[in-house]
């Protein structure tokens, strides 16, 4: 039986271009971000995701606030984060936010859980970087109990003890959906399926392939513990455009630009155009024709056997013409031929 898939589309708000190639104010990147994601439920899409940063090359750090400006003009997509840094902000405000998102979305809110990449939130809230891991395992504990809906007795080290606490607004299903996003580390994995989360694996480099040891043991984890069958999704960078050259070419410079700022801060070589093109030749850069990219996610969607891919669609600079272009192709194209691809490996044979 082919394999029940959600498509999806990621952004952090990357402060993008103008076709002078002047730099957008983080204002008009935000608005430019909710007409994305009014596209992208436009397009059939499953689920539109804001990544929370706190730093000038991105725009969103409030992501429960764009996401609502979105669900006010939307009728079907799910609407959720990719991801809310969980270790410098309060669980209790975090299922509040995402609550409150629920009810005006009408169901449609979801909350991908981390630990981020970034580390700029810790000092922007007093946290400090020596307590990451334990702020992450507490915090995600309490959450764990506040989306029960219930009555929350609990006790840690790094915050209030709540007894007996009532938590509003409650969603309507009394389920709010919310994720784990992991880099890759087995802890990481046994951790989600400890608390009974749904797994989000961020592929950003690599072959996807190789991450099927993760998706194994988060399988053998949940049976041990005795939790239900889970979802697992992917989320991978990548862009799209009428022809392979194209794509690779429209998003080179603006991947090389981010890639090496970024490197700057954490030690990293410099990129070369030989690097990026094997990484959208072999790795998890999806980046390319319709076609081209289709056959790579349902590749991927296969070797992993997951129940969700979402695309990271914003690239650095790349302008937002190009995005909404990007994504329309991913609704009407990529994702319609990836289903295809998929139903044909369960297609008899004669």
């Amino acid at each position: 039986m082919a394999q029940q898939v959600e498509f999806g589309v990621d952004t952090f708000g990357d402060v993008t271009v103008d076709a002078n190639g002047d730099r957008l104010s983080q204002a008009e990147v935000l608005r430019n971000v909710v007409a994305q994601g009014v596209l992208a439920d436009q397009v059939g899409l499953d689920f539109f995701g804001l990544g929370e940063h706190h730093r000038d090359d991105f725009a969103v750090s409030a992501p429960e606030v764009v996401l609502a400006a979105i669900a006010a003009k939307t009728e079907r997509i799910h609407l959720g984060s990719a991801v809310t840094v969980l270790s410098s902000d309060d669980p209790v405000r975090v299922f509040q936010r995402f609550a409150t998102l629920d009810g005006i979305s009408n169901g449609r809110a979801e909350v991908i859980l981390g630990r981020g990449s970034f580390t700029e939130s810790f000092p922007l809230f007093g946290y400090q970087l020596s307590e990451y891991e334990d702020l992450f395992e507490e915090k995600l504990e309490l959450f764990a109990e506040l989306v029960k809906e219930t009555p929350v007795t609990w006790e840690g080290r790094k915050r209030a003890a709540l007894v007996n606490q009532e938590v509003y607004p409650k969603t309507a299903s009394g389920a709010l959906k919310a994720w784990i996003g992991v880099g890759g580390s087995p802890e990481s994995v046994v951790r989600a399926a400890t608390y009974g989360y749904p797994l989000m694996l961020a592929i950003i480099g690599g072959a996807p392939a190789r991450f099927r040891p993760f998706v194994d043991l988060y399988h053998r984890a949940l049976t041990q513990l005795g939790q239900p069958t889970l979802p697992v999704g992917v989320h991978s960078p990548g862009h799209i455009a009428d022809t392979d050259a194209q794509a690779r070419d429209e998003l080179w410079p603006h991947h090389q630009a981010m890639i090496t700022r970024i490197g700057r801060e954490r030690g990293w070589g410099p990129i070369t155009r030989d690097t990026f093109e094997n990484e959208a030749d072999e790795g998890a850069l999806n980046v390319g024709s319709p076609e081209t990219v289709a056959q790579k996610i349902a590749a991927t969607v296969r070797d992993l056997g997951v129940q969700r891919f979402d695309l990271k669609y914003s690239n650095g600079t790349l302008p937002h013409e190009k995005l909404m272009r990007s994504i329309e192709l991913y609704g009407t194209v990529v994702v319609p031929r990836v289903r295809e691809l998929l139903a044909a490996d369960d297609a008899p044979t004669s």
